[in-house]
C-alpha cells in the first residue's frame, strides 16, 4: 500500500496538490478561449490525438509497460471514456452552448460530494467526521466564489447545458472512483495513453457526426490546442492519476472545491473578469475545508 502524500520524505512532493489545482483550473480558461474559434468535439478530437502521440512516445523511450491482456486495456480504455471522454465533452459543449465557465467550474466542484459518498461502499474507504467536515466547508466556498456569477443571469442558463454539466460531473466521479479500483498499479504513462486513446474513440465520431470540423488556425485557438495537450492531458492528468494512486479518492476528490476560485483568478488576469468581496472570502473558505479534508 503506498503511503499518504503528507507522510513521504520528499517535502517538495506536497506542492503537487497545488500544481494540479493549477493545471486543471486553467482548463476552464482553456474552454472560454477556444470557444470563438472551434467546435467542442473537434478540438477535443485533435487534443486526444496528440495527447496520445506524445504521451505513447514518452512511454516508448522509457520502455514504460503496456497494459497486460484483453482486460488491462479494458480497464483503461473505460477510464478514459469517463474520466477524459464523457467529462471534457460535455463541459466544452456547455460551454459552447452558453452556460458561463464559472456556472461550470461551480458544478464540477460538486464532485467531491459525489465521491464521497460512494468511495465508501464501492472502495471501502472510511471518509471520517473532519474530511465530511473539510467537504462541506469546501462546498460552502465554492459557492460563495460564484454567487456573484448566479444574479440576473441566471435564468438565460440553457436547461440542457446545465444537465450535460451535470452529467460530465457525474462521469468524472465515476473514472475517478474506477481508476483508483481496477488501475492503481500500473504505469501511468501508458496508462494515460491508452485513457485519451479511449476518450479519441468516443469524441472522433461525436465530430464527424454533428459538427462541421471548424477549427480557426488563430493564435488563440493553437495557444490553446498547445496548453490543452502538453498542460492539461500530460501534465494536469499525470499528475492527477499519480495523485489517485497516492491518496484515499475523498481526499483527492475535495481538491476540485478550489478550482472555481483559482478559475476566478485565472479569469481576472486573462479576461478582465472582477472579483467580489464574496468571491475572495469564499477563496479562502475553500481553501480551509480543502486543507481540513485533505489532511492525514
Amino acid at each position: 500500500m503506498s503511503r499518504p502524500l503528507s507522510a513521504t520524505a520528499n517535502p517538495a512532493l506536497r506542492l503537487v496538490p497545488g500544481l494540479f489545482v493549477a493545471i486543471w483550473s486553467s482548463g476552464f480558461v482553456v474552454a472560454r478561449l477556444v470557444a470563438p474559434h472551434a467546435e467542442p468535439f473537434t478540438f477535443l478530437s485533435l487534443r486526444f490525438l496528440l495527447t496520445v502521440c506524445v504521451l505513447s512516445a514518452v512511454a516508448l523511450v522509457a520502455g514504460a509497460r503496456w497494459p497486460v491482456g484483453w482486460r488491462g486495456w479494458r480497464d483503461a480504455l473505460l477510464a478514459g471514456i469517463l474520466l477524459q471522454g464523457l467529462y471534457l465533452d460535455g463541459v466544452f459543449w456547455a460551454v459552447s452552448r452558453g452556460l458561463p465557465a464559472g456556472l461550470t467550474a461551480l458544478i464540477t466542484s460538486l464532485q467531491p460530494l459525489l465521491a464521497a459518498l460512494v468511495a465508501g461502499p464501492l472502495l471501502g474507504e472510511r471518509v471520517s467526521g473532519r474530511r465530511w467536515l473539510g467537504i462541506g466547508i469546501g462546498a460552502i466556498g465554492a459557492g460563495l466564489v460564484l454567487v456573484p456569477k448566479l444574479g440576473p443571469s441566471a435564468d438565460a442558463i440553457p436547461p440542457v447545458a446545465l444537465a450535460v454539466c451535470f452529467a460530465a460531473t457525474l462521469a468524472l466521479t465515476a473514472g475517478t472512483l474506477w481508476q483508483k479500483r481496477f488501475a492503481a498499479t500500473v504505469d501511468l504513462r501508458t496508462n494515460a495513453a491508452v485513457q485519451f486513446l479511449g476518450a479519441g474513440l468516443l469524441t472522433l465520431p461525436l465530430a464527424l457526426l454533428f459538427e462541421d470540423g471548424r477549427f480557426d488556425l488563430a493564435p488563440p485557438a493553437l495557444a490553446g490546442l498547445a496548453w490543452a495537450v502538453l498542460g492539461l492531458s500530460v501534465g494536469g492528468v499525470l499528475l492527477l492519476l499519480w495523485l489517485i494512486r497516492r491518496e484515499a479518492v475523498a481526499g483527492v476528490s475535495a481538491l476540485f472545491y478550489l478550482v472555481p476560485a483559482v478559475s476566478a483568478v485565472m479569469a481576472y488576469a486573462l479576461f478582465g473578469e472582477t472579483l467580489a468581496p464574496v468571491q475572495v472570502g469564499g477563496m479562502v473558505v475553500a481553501v480551509l475545508g480543502v486543507a481540513l479534508a485533505s489532511r492525514n
